[in-house]
């Protein structure tokens, strides 16, 4: 298990949360139910799949679960772009949060990485 409120990218996927739940204040209520809805399950599937991934008992189980993490960022990033082509919002506001995710996403990939080669050290070590 690892202490979640010690994991920068769960830090940074919480940041990032608060970023864009502030974008999303900015989007027509008429999206209430639609576009903002989905952007605020993604944000915060982020977030939450990194912090039950962390408290799961193996490594493995967590890289699942980092794995759903950048599943939900990937479908941030597309929410994102879609109010860019919308028109919703001006890619000036929506930057800022796709270059955190961006982030995120490159984290991700790299903690999944590092904890497969402990797993794969672990299992050789059995």
């Amino acid at each position: 298990m690892h202490k979640v409120e010690d994991l920068k990218i769960w830090k940074k996927s919480i940041d990032l949360a608060k970023s864009v739940y502030k974008l999303t204040s900015a989007l027509p209520s008429n999206e209430k139910y639609g576009i903002i809805s989905q952007i605020k399950r993604s944000v915060v599937s982020i977030s939450s799949n990194i912090a039950e991934g962390a408290g799961r008992n193996s490594n493995k189980e967590f890289k699942h679960f980092l794995s759903i993490a950048n599943g939900s960022a990937y479908e941030l990033q597309t929410q994102l772009i879609l109010t860019i082509e919308l028109n919703l919002l001006s890619k000036e506001k929506v930057q800022p949060s796709i270059d955190m995710l961006t982030e995120i996403q490159k984290m991700n990939y790299s903690f999944q990485k590092s904890i497969e080669n402990k797993t794969s050290v672990l299992n050789t070590n059995i």
